[in-house]
């Protein structure tokens, strides 16, 4: 069950991440730029993070099997339009539809806990392999799209993995426990507390603005990375997702980040980690010239970005148990925020200034991301359950 959940969590993830890969070959299809195309991530990451926001705490005051069928079963139908789209409109609503329907992960996370032996250990375990799905489907995405739409087309991309999506429903349809609600609490209470809880603590608003400033990096990236490989290099959709696999070293990485919370505190971690993708961004500068920079600054960047994100949620955790879901709601949804705003900004930057511009615009936003991840603050009492 737990395998089948972490799967799960890995096709669903990747419907996120498709279109990055894609986005030279839609330009060409449908005749439009690639300053427009860059809305369709945008539109995307919006929609996830509206999606956070909105749908994950529900978890707590509705049945999650019912939740997580239901979203699957739409998010396909929303791929099928991405595959049917006649205009870029049409594709941008769909990409945004898609963002909203899949924030399974952050569903399936607290349901394998539920259905897993109580122990510790075993919770642990359990978390890892889940969380280590959802890495899996988003390195994994960028490859399978480029290379299934340099045999197929971009629009049987966005149908194989409505086809994908659907099935994995039926398995759960049949596989899944129904679970009840976690907590006898309004699903509009759950909502209503959200900003309580982020003014209350320092260490709240510290971990999640800090994540948004370097997920604007993150998207700033992923975004134009494309553009350059295209107009650049001269790379097709295949070698393009290949890229998605330089960054598999932040899955091995990506565990040793909580030690390294342990070892240092949540403050040096994130100094660590946050300052590994500045490096990362200095590394990529020359990488508009050579090949050789641009796939060790993927690597620096990627690990650095994937390690703070877990020390970011091993520093949100040491906060009362009974708010959890709720504080990864606040986390995801500014993460997920920045990620739209940094694809939107890096497209923007690459027509205005090309390559330096960008390595510009996503350094400043590390640093920024740095600053304030760094930052002391007092350790207030944690705040109340609502």
């Amino acid at each position: 069950m737990i395998l089948l959940l972490a799967a799960t969590s890995a096709v669903t993830a990747a419907n996120v991440y498709l279109s990055q890969p894609l986005l030279g070959a839609v330009a060409a299809s449908l005749g439009v730029g690639p300053d427009l195309l860059g809305a369709v991530p945008t539109a995307t990451q919006l929609g996830y993070a509206a999606g956070i926001l909105l749908l994950v705490p529900a978890g707590d005051s509705h049945d999650r099997r019912r939740l997580i069928l239901g979203l699957g079963t739409a998010s396909a139908l929303a791929l099928a339009v991405c595959a049917a789209a006649p205009s870029a409109g049409w594709l941008i609503a769909a990409s945004f539809a898609v963002g909203v329907l899949s924030p399974v992960p952050q569903l399936v996370t607290p349901l394998a806990v539920a259905l897993a032996d109580g122990a510790d250990g075993g919770r642990g375990r359990t978390v890892g392999t889940v969380q280590g799905g959802l890495l899996i489907g988003v390195l994994a995405s960028r490859a399978y799209s480029g290379s299934f739409a340099d045999l197929a087309g971009w629009r049987a991309v966005y149908g194989c993995s409505a086809v994908l999506t659907l099935l994995l429903v039926l398995v759960l349809r049949r596989a899944l426990p129904r679970v009840p609600a976690a907590a006898a609490v309004r699903y509009r209470d759950t909502l209503a507390s959200l900003p309580r809880l982020f003014r209350s603590a320092p260490l709240v608003r510290r971990v999640t603005v800090s994540g948004a400033l370097v997920g604007i990096a993150f998207g700033a990236f992923w975004t134009t990375l494309t553009f350059l490989l295209v107009g650049h290099y001269h790379l097709g959709p295949t070698a393009i997702g290949l890229f998605g696999l330089l960054a598999a070293a932040s899955a091995v990485a990506s565990p040793y980040a909580g030690r390294a919370a342990d070892r240092l505190g949540h403050r040096g971690a994130l100094a660590m980690l946050i300052g590994l993708v500045v490096v990362g961004w200095l590394i990529l500068l020359p990488g508009g010239t050579g090949l050789g920079w641009l796939i060790a600054g993927v690597i620096v960047l990627d690990v650095g970005v994937w390690g703070g994100q877990a020390a970011s949620q091993t520093a949100l955790f040491t906060l009362e148990p009974a708010i959890h879901n709720r504080l990864n709601t606040l986390y995801f949804t500014l993460r997920f925020l920045g990620i739209a705003l940094g694809s939107l900004a890096g497209s923007l930057a690459w027509s205005a200034g090309g390559w330096p511009a960008v390595v510009a615009t996503g350094a400043a936003a590390t640093v920024a991301g740095l600053i304030v991840g760094v930052l002391p603050v007092r350790t207030p009492a944690a705040p109340r359950r609502s």
